[in-house]
């Protein structure tokens, strides 16, 4: 099987099912909710919505549709070391095609328009995808993909900190935006939060933050106990999912960080919904 190959049965496989750690997330929160569903309208009201999230990953497996109809932007990360015996172009045509091949196999609606302000044509492929390239040790080729509904993308955003605001205006910020969204990225949701770098590195963080497993937090001790209370923060939003007033906003939380000027804090909050769709594929000797 061709690495073209291997993405395309990746994406196709994110566009109908959840991995593991997603649907054990989305079961978490509808036993919350159903545990204060005899006191609670809203959990009760974030229980029916839940349920109505597993019949529909059900119905999307029996029928092999996508799980939700917008199937999103392709973002494409690519972690390619820097011995890695095949070349740049070769990776990009690979990424292309098997871009290619999953919206054919899969009914991926196409939703990509060529320029954003004036015709807005659509592509009619669902493509260009968006490819971040970052260079790492070793001679290994890593490539993440997330599909990427504009739902919840709509709903993120980029802050620019005072720099002695420290740990309480992140999550203020975080807090905030997330309570400026309400329901309309489709929550429960996953939150990827980008600190440090300058802007545009904040949200390419805020991004990255999204492809890691929720069951696994931030290596970095302080980190970690920041996303746990950003997510207990937003938990007391009550906004739940559908945005019908439950416990359960965020399903996760997940922080990264990176270098940044003393003269700045870059925030960026990246939300994605239910449908956190997340393709992985390794290298391994194979052909493009």
């Amino acid at each position: 099987m061709t690495l073209t190959e291997k993405l395309a049965d990746a994406l196709v496989h994110a566009a109908r099912y959840l991995d593991e750690d997603v649907l054990e997330r989305i079961h978490w929160a509808l036993d919350q909710e159903r545990a204060l569903a005899d006191a609670s309208v809203g959990s009760r009201a974030s229980s029916a919505v839940l349920e109505a999230i597993l019949a529909n990953l059900q119905e999307a497996d029996k029928q092999g549709l996508p799980m939700c109809q917008d199937t999103g932007m392709f973002l494409v990360f690519v972690d390619i070391g820097r011995a890695c015996p095949l070349g740049l172009g070769a990776v990009e045509r690979a990424v292309l095609d098997g871009c290619a091949a999953a919206v054919d196999r899969a009914s991926f609606r196409r939703s990509v328009v060529e320029e954003p302000v004036y015709d807005r044509a659509n592509t009619g492929r669902n493509l260009p995808p968006v490819i971040w390239w970052n260079v790492v040790a070793g001679d290994g080729l890593e490539i993440q993909v997330l599909l990427k509904g504009f739902g919840s993308e709509n709903c993120s955003s980029v802050r620019m900190l005072n720099p002695t605001g420290g740990e309480q205006a992140v999550i203020q910020a975080v807090q905030e935006i997330v309570r400026n969204a309400g329901g309309k990225p489709c929550p429960p949701i996953f939150v990827g939060v980008g600190l440090g770098g300058t802007m545009d590195r904040a949200s390419y963080l805020s991004k990255r933050a999204l492809l890691r497993d929720v069951r696994v937090s931030n290596p970095d001790q302080r980190y970690a106990q920041l996303e746990e209370s950003i997510t207990e923060q937003l938990q007391l939003l009550s906004i739940g999912s559908g945005g019908l007033g439950g416990a359960i906003t965020a399903l996760h939380v997940a922080v990264e960080q990176e270098s940044t000027h003393i003269a700045g804090l870059p925030l960026a909050v990246s939300i994605n919904c239910w449908a956190d769709r997340k393709a992985h594929v390794v290298w391994e000797g194979e052909d493009a």
